[in-house]
């Protein structure tokens, strides 16, 4: 690819908002004041960060509070219950006074965050590879052909989605954070596991890094001996919240570079590309920065969560799938919103999911129908939902395993008593009176077993300097400031 520098001297420089300087963007003025006190109280538990662009571009605020955008980014009261709302506000508004968090407030949010099952599907416990029975920090192998790696410089992201499932990356909780300072430990792991053809680089979100960081950990890999690996990953939702990455930034040209070294190496380089929604990608800059990046023979996969209050909508998601392939990129996976987090607010019934991807993939052409879904990334692997049937007089879910920790289970159908109000994979029952499911008689289980949450000293952390990190250019891996007074545990 012939790299056409597109940069110039009005390019957007990147300035996240958090909780202590979102007042700075004009639009917080344009907040009714409920709406504003719930971002001030429930980002203690939940963490918020936005930019310039989301607030200009993406979000319409003649439809605030129910705009979609607004609703994926913006803390809500109802994500909470009520009872620990009330209590948090009292803290936070009447006691706290603006001062540094007291130790109730940290203790308060301890226990609420523990409440929100804040490592779904066997992160900590299950995931984590171990070489002489230590654990690897900043790695997670839970299916045999596929190795994550969590680069310290990227556990933040240039925005905050109110649901997503590795929110404990991001508010202090130390104990549960996977991230690494650097590579070499993947390297040689990945030389005793050739077994291993995929490495994702996830987060948080690696393009938060700039090209020389994020090239520290890429480059290493693609060396001879690593010659197994045949896939690099890399994990992001900058394609939706921050496409300046790929197109004005600073060192854009530098990270298209980078994706040609991978693809010259004889890899591919996968973007796994995160959007929730179709405005995601109408901005002419996002559209710019899927063309840049399938240009340097790269691919961009595009998957999603289906959540409640802001892609219930079929034709959003036909609209996405399809531009998406106009432009290169290939439809891959429609999730179901993780156990995890704020779940009650954004769950859908798995029966509902199943309609609403029905319903879009009847919309679209064939190219399109590369995109598998609705998907649950539970504890035993990835678990899609086929169909609804009736068999043998009975009402029942088809469901088959696309990933597993069995690899002996993929592909293999089975099926679950239709449940209109089920959720999850836990709250499935097996169908025609059988008592477990065919992985649980071989050992397997549906869910994680109930972690033991041991007593932690609450340390309230001093209240950071915000600006220092508000001030960072995208490349910065600042994470302090996006968190800057929250409590972790000792």
């Amino acid at each position: 690819m012939n790299i056409v520098p597109l940069r110039d001297a009005a390019a957007p420089k990147f300035q996240p908002y958090i909780r202590q300087t979102i007042s700075r963007a004009r639009q917080w003025e344009w907040l009714a004041p409920d709406l504003q006190e719930a971002v001030r109280v429930v980002s203690h538990v939940l963490p918020f960060r936005t930019n310039a662009y989301v607030l200009d571009q993406l979000i319409d605020w003649n439809n605030v509070p129910n705009d979609p955008i607004f609703r994926m980014i913006f803390p809500h009261r109802d994500m909470l219950a009520p009872d620990d709302y009330a209590q948090l506000r009292e803290l936070v508004l009447v006691q706290g006074q603006g001062q540094a968090p007291s130790a109730a407030l940290a203790a308060l949010v301890q226990r609420i965050r523990l409440r929100m099952n804040p490592h779904p599907a066997g992160q900590m416990t299950h995931n984590v590879p171990r070489v002489n029975d230590a654990p690897l920090k900043g790695m997670q192998h839970k299916y045999k052909e596929t190795v994550l790696f969590f680069p310290s410089a990227g556990q933040t992201c240039h925005a905050y989605c109110t649901f997503c499932f590795r929110w404990p990356q991001f508010v202090g909780m130390e104990d549960m954070k996977f991230d690494a300072a650097e590579s070499q430990q993947l390297v040689n792991y990945l030389r005793l596991h050739t077994e291993v053809t995929d490495v994702l680089i996830t987060g948080g979100d690696p393009l938060i890094m700039n090209t020389r960081a994020l090239a520290a950990v890429i480059e290493p890999l693609l060396v001879p001996e690593l010659a197994h690996i045949q896939n690099i990953r890399i994990g992001t939702k900058s394609v939706a919240y921050w496409p300046q990455r790929f197109v004005t930034d600073r060192d854009a040209d530098d990270l298209l570079r980078l994706f040609e070294k991978v693809v010259a190496s004889g890899r591919n380089l996968a973007v796994m590309g995160h959007y929730s929604h179709a405005v995601e990608l109408r901005p002419e800059i996002a559209q710019q920065a899927v063309k840049r990046i399938v240009g340097t023979g790269a691919t961009l996969r595009m998957q999603g969560p289906l959540i409640r209050h802001i892609n219930e909508d079929p034709r959003s998601w036909a609209e996405l799938w399809q531009t998406g392939v106009r432009l290169g990129a290939i439809p891959y996976y429609m999730f179901v919103e993780r156990d995890t987090g704020p779940r009650e607010y954004f769950q859908l019934p798995l029966a509902r999911a199943h309609e609403i991807f029905q319903a879009a993939y009847q919309m679209v052409s064939g190219l399109s129908r590369t995109v598998r879904g609705p998907s649950m990334s539970a504890f035993p692997g990835k678990v899609v939902i086929d169909g609804v049937a009736h068999i043998g007089g009975e009402k029942v879910f088809a469901l088959q395993f696309l990933q597993a920790r069995n690899p002996d289970w993929v592909r293999k159908p089975f099926y679950a008593r239709y449940d209109a109000n089920a959720t999850w994979m836990d709250e499935l029952q097996p169908a025609f009176g059988k008592q477990k499911f065919f992985f649980e008689e071989q050992g397997g289980s549906r869910s994680e077993p109930l972690p033991d949450y041991t007593p932690r000293k609450v340390i309230p952390l001093r209240r950071a300097d915000a600006a220092s990190c508000s001030n960072a250019g995208s490349g910065s891996g600042c994470a302090a400031g996006a968190d800057a007074d929250l409590p972790h545990s000792a």
